[in-house]
């Protein structure tokens, strides 16, 4: 198993190379196999079915990531490497793993431009976080 910080850098190696590509390769696909086993393939179904959203709400600009998973939307924080969902407490937190599936897939979907960008007025920004907050309280 890998480590956390040997996810991280294999992950950053393919996304590069993903962005310069501007798809994903065979080659891609069996490193991230390699290294993530089963959450690569979850995170690449998100991808597919274009479950990564980014809200952008205006005017303010203010972004917000939500992956929606198999029984709730959660909320992703790219630059700190969070997400809401269980795997991330229970797996990521105690260092068991570097990443859950809803991270990969969000860094994944930027990477390919494969995102569903939703805008709405700030006055939806507290109603939706509100919302989304909630289900990782369920």
């Amino acid at each position: 198993m890998k480590t956390g910080e040997e996810e991280r850098k294999a992950l950053r190696g393919v996304l590069e190379e993903v962005r310069r590509l501007g798809r994903l390769s065979e080659e891609h696909r069996a490193e991230m196999r390699s290294v993530f086993g089963e959450r690569f393939e979850k995170a690449l179904r998100l991808v597919e079915e274009r479950r990564v959203k980014r809200y952008t709400f205006e005017p303010s600009g203010r972004v917000v990531w939500i992956v929606v998973g198999k029984e709730k939307e959660y909320e992703i924080l790219p630059r700190a490497g969070y997400c809401s969902c269980a795997d991330y407490y229970f797996r990521v937190i105690n260092g068991e793993t570097g990443f859950c599936y809803h991270l990969i897939a969000q860094h994944l979907a930027e990477a390919l431009g494969s995102i569903e960008e939703i805008e709405e007025g700030d006055e939806f920004y507290e109603p939706l976080l509100a919302e989304w907050r909630s289900q990782a309280l369920r």
